[in-house]
């Protein structure tokens, strides 16, 4: 078996996406597009990873962290000197090595699996990834001879009128015999219009020396989209979200308007669920099966049990447990985490509380920094007050509490079990167990004192 090395280009800035961020961490639902590129490599079981960085290099590094090596192209002198830069790391090894653009994000796996073995049942010294494009404008061109074997491949640039005639086109993606490749390298000039060094021309040393050069054509020309602007970037998301929806749909989940429907490509999703046009599901959220994803929800980096319904809502980082139901318009902030049986009405918010089964905050209530027990009742206009300026503090309800409506609950603090709130109250102590706290001053009527006010 052959060993498998990938060289990444991710060195670019990417002028034309007129952005400050570099062009290979723009996301594609939801992922950077140099991560799209690294995961897909990871699936082949590759000895050793070397990305090219340039331009944003200590951010891309902090995207991959150990996913990649990682080397340094100072200048940006053309395709070929950024895989030059792996030779300190790859240039003695034996085996087959897999160049991919970092802005590359629609490669599937299985087209790079098919390219590799293409490859080396050939006995190839390179193999070219090619596809068939309809309007081949500023792609290099792949010119073959009378026999149909790969002759050169020329840059837009560089062709001649009838050479662009040509719809064969480079994807940019190659394999080579390692050895081969940076020994190739060495003899690659920058004799052309834009006075770089291309990769490409490794193709043509190689076929002067006698080598096997061959190509494999990927069927689906959406796949090796380059990602150059904003307008490609948007192609991009449409191709990858139709992909990872028609993936879910076929596992059997519902997926009621797909063209109004974003999911990221690391969430999982169980069968029979159902997911509502204007859903946004982000990272690597995690949902049961039979749940319901009201319309236009967010979601994050969340997990979801299984016959739970989020209605209008928006859920951060997470756990709500299974027959739980949250909104319409509820916010759950990051580290938000709901048991079994649990009800979020409408206008509720929960920030980095614990909220045990069968409770219910049923709305307009913020419960922060909270530990809530089970069976918990918590009225209308509730209110943790864990803030005091300067510092969070904690607040501790523990199991059968009956919270009245419009309660302030001042921490820290903490109600025992059973214990009961009175409507309007402020509570700033400790309510014992099965007690009957009331924290409000008395009523006082003022006869005919209104009158002075109109």
């Amino acid at each position: 078996m052959n060993d498998i090395f990938a060289i990444v280009l991710a060195a670019g800035q990417g002028t034309r996406m007129k952005s400050k961020l570099y062009k290979v961490l723009h996301p594609v639902c939801g992922k950077p597009m140099v991560e799209h590129v690294v995961d897909n490599i990871l699936t082949l079981d590759v000895n050793r990873i070397v990305t090219i960085v340039g331009h944003g290099a200590d951010k891309v590094k902090e995207q991959l962290g150990e996913k990649s090596e990682y080397v340094l192209q100072s200048e940006q002198l053309g395709t070929a000197h950024a895989v030059m830069q792996a030779e300190s790391i790859l240039g003695d090894l034996e085996g087959v090595t897999l160049v991919v653009c970092g802005d590359t994000p629609l490669i599937r796996p299985e087209t790079m699996k098919a390219l590799f073995e293409h490859h080396v049942a050939q006995n190839a010294k390179a193999t070219i990834l090619t596809a068939i494009a309809d309007d081949p404008t500023g792609y290099g061109r792949v010119i073959r001879d009378d026999q149909g074997q790969v002759a050169q491949i020329v840059e837009h640039k560089d062709a001649t009128p009838e050479q662009r005639l040509e719809k064969e086109i480079n994807t940019g993606t190659y394999c080579f015999d390692n050895k081969a490749l940076f020994e190739a390298l060495k003899l690659v000039n920058n004799n052309n219009a834009q006075g770089e060094y291309y990769l490409p021309d490794v193709i043509e040393i190689l076929k002067q020396k006698g080598e096997i050069v061959t190509a494999y054509v990927c069927e689906d020309f959406n796949e090796t989209l380059g990602v150059n602007d904003r307008i490609a970037l948007s192609q991009a998301e449409e191709i990858m979200r139709e992909r990872i929806n028609k993936k879910h749909m076929a596992n059997g989940v519902t997926i009621i308007n797909p063209s109004m429907t974003h999911i990221s490509i690391d969430a999982e999703i169980g069968r029979d669920t159902i997911i509502y046009p204007g859903v946004v599901i982000e990272g690597k959220t995690v949902i049961g099966e039979d749940c319901v994803i009201g319309p236009n929800s967010q979601i994050n980096d969340s997990t979801i049990g299984n016959r739970t319904v989020v209605k209008h809502s928006v859920v951060q980082q997470s756990v709500i447990g299974e027959d739980t139901s949250v909104g319409p318009f509820a916010h759950l902030r990051p580290e938000a985490e709901l048991g079994n049986h649990v009800k979020i009405g409408n206008f509720v918010e929960v920030k980095k509380s614990k909220i045990g089964d069968e409770s219910k905050v049923s709305h307009l209530s913020y419960i922060g920094d909270a530990e809530v027990g089970k069976n918990v009742n918590i009225g209308c206009g509730s209110i943790t007050v864990n803030y005091d300026g300067k510092n969070k503090h904690k607040t501790i309800i523990e199991d059968n509490v009956f919270v009245g409506c419009n309660a302030n609950l001042v921490a820290p603090v903490t109600l025992r079990t059973g214990s009961f709130i009175a409507a309007g109250s402020t509570i700033t102590k400790e309510v014992p167990k099965d007690s009957l706290a009331i924290a409000r001053a008395r009523q006082e009527n003022k006869i005919d004192y209104a009158k002075k006010l109109k």
